[in-house]
């Protein structure tokens, strides 16, 4: 097979299944460790202000879980 032809070799046609089934695995593990993640380290407690006093312009937690 030659290229000026028009035909290609034919190890492209498996290569490029494979790099696009690797770019798949590596994106469906990564979402996989996100969510992981997500539900392995939630905290019980964060520090938050506990009084609505307007003195500051900081923002406070709507129920305190604490």
């Amino acid at each position: 097979m030659s290229a000026q032809d028009g035909t290609s070799p034919r190890w492209r046609l498996p290569l490029g299944w494979l790099v696009g089934i690797g770019i798949v695995a590596v994106l469906l593990l990564a979402d996989a460790h996100l969510v992981y993640v997500a539900f392995t380290s939630q905290p019980s407690c964060v520090s938050h202000l506990k009084m609505p006093d307007g003195s500051t312009d900081h923002f406070r937690a709507v129920k305190s879980g604490c």
